[in-house]
Formats: C-alpha cells, sequence, structure tokens
C-alpha cells in the first residue's frame, strides 16, 4: 500500500505542475470550479485532496464561508431548469431527459462525490455533514443544503452497503473505547462497567458497519437475554446478577441503541439493526419468544411541565399512568407522537406494549421521564401492518394495559 500511496502521490505532484492549475493555496472558489470541471481521475484526486486539507484547517467561521459558497454560488440554475423541463415536456426523449437530469442536479452534488473519491474521504464528509448541521441550522440556503448530502449518504450508506457484526470483549480496543464514547441512553462509566455488558453469556450487542468506514460503528444495539419482560433498567444493569444461561431465555431485550454518527442525521439504521438482529437471534437461541426494548421517555417530564402538571415522582403508579397518557396522547401536528423514541420504535410497527414507574433512578432517567420506562413490542409477525397504519394514519398500536393506564391518568387529571 505505501508503494502505491508513493506513486499516487508523484502522480498527482506532476499533474499539477504540468496543467498549471490552482495549487492547495488558490482560494477555495477556485479549487471547487477546478474540481467540478477536472476531466481526468489525478486531477480529480488532486484537487479534492486539497479540498478537503484546506477544509480540516478552517475553524468554524470559515467552515461556514464554505458550505454558504456551496449553497450559493453551486445550485441549481432555475432559468437552465425551466428550459429543461419545458423541452421534455414537449418532446420526451432520451436527450431531453438526460438535459432535465442535469439541470435539476445542483453542481455541488457532483463536487461531493469527487470529494468522496479520496482514500479515506467518505468519514471526513460525514463530519463535514455534521459540521453543517451544527453551523447553518438557522439558514434555510444551508438547510437545502444539507438535502443534497443526505441524498447522496442515502445513496452510500443503504443497507446493501452496510455490515453487521457483533461487538464483544473478545473486539479491537479502538471498537469498544467507540463504544463507550457513543452509548447515548445508559452512559459507561468505565471499562469495567463495558465488560458487564459484554462479556456474560447473557449479553449480545451488535453494530452496522460501512466498508468505507471500518473503524467507525454507525450504530449500535445492545441486548439482554432474560426470562420474560424486564421493567427496570437498574435490574439489568445490575453487576452482581448472575448471568442467564441462553438457551434458557425466552426473551430478547433491546435496551440501549444508539446512533454513533452526528453527520447521518436522518439516515435511518435503526429499523433494519433491530429487526436483521431479532432474526439472527431466533434463528441462533429457537427458545427465544419475545423482542422487546427497554426505552427512554425522553420527552415526559417536559411535556407534563407543558401541560401544567407536577408529577410526584416518587409515585411509580401516578408516573405510569402520565407515561402512558403522554405516549398515546402527545402528538405533533402531522399526528406523530412528541416522543422522539416512540416514533422510531412505532414507526418500525413495533407495539406500546407496557409502562413501568421506577425503572430508571438515574440522574439522566428522573430528569427526562421521572423514571419511567417502557417495553416496545416487535411482534414480527405484525410489524409491518403495524408500520402501515401507523404511517399512514398515526395510528398507535399500544396494548390495552396501556391505554388503560392512559385513560386512568386523563381521569385523574381531567
Amino acid at each position: 500500500m505505501s508503494l502505491l500511496a508513493d506513486l499516487l502521490t508523484t502522480a498527482f505532484e506532476r499533474n499539477r505542475s504540468r496543467r498549471g492549475g490552482p495549487g492547495a493555496d488558490a482560494p477555495m472558489e477556485k479549487l471547487t470550479g477546478a474540481l467540478i470541471g477536472a476531466s481526468d481521475e489525478v486531477s480529480v484526486l488532486t484537487t479534492a485532496g486539497d479540498i478537503l486539507d484546506r477544509y480540516a484547517a478552517l475553524d468554524d467561521a470559515g467552515r461556514l464561508g464554505f458550505f454558504r459558497h456551496l449553497a450559493d454560488d453551486l445550485n441549481i440554475e432555475p432559468a437552465r431548469l425551466r428550459k429543461a423541463l419545458d423541452a421534455y415536456e414537449a418532446q420526451p426523449a432520451r436527450d431531453s431527459y438526460r438535459a432535465y437530469m442535469e439541470a435539476s442536479e445542483p453542481p455541488r452534488q457532483e463536487l461531493i462525490r469527487r470529494l468522496n473519491m479520496v482514500p479515506g474521504a467518505t468519514t471526513t464528509l460525514v463530519r463535514m455533514r455534521a459540521d453543517l448541521l451544527r453551523l447553518g441550522r438557522d439558514e434555510d440556503a444551508l438547510m437545502a443544503l444539507d438535502l443534497d448530502f443526505r441524498h447522496l449518504f442515502a445513496s452510500w450508506f443503504n443497507r446493501g452497503f452496510l455490515v453487521l457484526k457483533p461487538i464483544s470483549w473478545e473486539s479491537p480496543a479502538h471498537i469498544l473505547q467507540k463504544i463507550i464514547e457513543y452509548e447515548a441512553v445508559h452512559a459507561i462509566g468505565s471499562w469495567s462497567e463495558l465488560r458487564r455488558r459484554l462479556e456474560p453469556e447473557d449479553r449480545r450487542c451488535f453494530a452496522f458497519f460501512h466498508p468505507a468506514m471500518p473503524d467507525e460503528p454507525l450504530i449500535f444495539v445492545e441486548i439482554a437475554l432474560t426470562k420474560g419482560i424486564p421493567g427496570s433498567v437498574q435490574a439489568l444493569l445490575d453487576s452482581g446478577a448472575d448471568p442467564l444461561d441462553p438457551t434458557s431465555a425466552d426473551t430478547a431485550v433491546f435496551y440501549s441503541i444508539s446512533n454513533c454518527q452526528a453527520g447521518l442525521a436522518s439516515i435511518s439504521f435503526g429499523n433494519s439493526l433491530i429487526k436483521q438482529v431479532a432474526a439472527d437471534l431466533a434463528r441462533d437461541l429457537p427458545g427465544l419468544r419475545t423482542f422487546v426494548t427497554l426505552s427512554p421517555i425522553p420527552g415526559l417530564m417536559r411535556w407534563l411541565a407543558a401541560e401544567g402538571l407536577t408529577p410526584d415522582t416518587t409515585d411509580p403508579e401516578a408516573m405510569r399512568r402520565l407515561a402512558a397518557r403522554y405516549l398515546l396522547e402527545a402528538k405533533r401536528p402531522n399526528k406523530m407522537p412528541v416522543d422522539p423514541v416512540a416514533r422510531f420504535h412505532l414507526g418500525n410497527g413495533a407495539i406500546l406494549h407496557q409502562v413501568h414507574g421506577g425503572a430508571d433512578t438515574s440522574e439522566n432517567g428522573m430528569a427526562q421521564s421521572g423514571g419511567a420506562m417502557v417495553n416496545y413490542l416487535y411482534d414480527l409477525s405484525k410489524v409491518s401492518q403495524n408500520h402501515e397504519r401507523f404511517a399512514s394514519a398515526g395510528d398507535i398500536a399500544a396494548s390495552s394495559a396501556v391505554r388503560s393506564l392512559a385513560a386512568q391518568a386523563a381521569k385523574t387529571n381531567a
């Protein structure tokens, strides 16, 4: 690999001196124009590398300026697009359709594709989008630029390219370190805590990876194999509990799902991850009959405050009722649940199965949900129809027990 890298580097430098094009110190606008106009692979790789190097050296103000350049100067040309559409409408044919496609795609999409030709650039572009989301949320033009990143990433990171890998205590240390860093639901405070989650025979962890980012998990799920459906995360994370023989387990509990890359926000992996892991576990452990989550309810306390309610968080039964009401009734204008975790699991076709009080007594659990948690049940025979009803009409698949709790809460707080 070192010999190949040396040969490519030499070719890049010779090409640069030969063509008299912009060097690494040229204005960024000149570099992006040169990259889009480059006609040979060496020029593309050289100029793309220069842009990525320059971007890495910019501060936030410089990066914001770069994004504004892409948004304003490399946007579609409306007049050209209208003309191409009129031509296609008048005479639909291959050439007129090609002209329309070319006019409808902003040049910045091709720029991003060419940047991605540099070895290792995919990780850099994912981080670039994370910068864009962080810096540009208040600018409509930059959020339009983000749609170009999302469009390309949706193709580059589709399910066909993802690789599911088990994560165990024997996994490489740099991967284990990232599991600690990226855990977003139940913080892992030490290597010994991580070992408790990975080493016992009743624990599993799986992650999606992409071939272009082999050392970066995209999303991972932590699983406990249990008898019966648990109602407390403290019990699942109890370091003193004896491991269960996996062959005697009847339930797989997905108790933590963490997205790892801020630059891949809104690129959905969780649906595929849960369903594939459930299918693989059912194949390997035929005794498993139930697949559930033990999920947080992150918006509960905020919603209660907005409703003018001050719950007694020391009363688990009261919190169960309020949580059930929140999960069933708190809706956005588009009829989707306010709670982001509920939107995710219900959108995947899960059933709102049971609500528990006093289930997460950590500082974060009490602050977000007064200690309440929820089981979403994945009945693999019903996920498709549940998904369709939820997506089309906002219908929530829920057990009678949860609906009864919500009704009790409505009467109590009427």
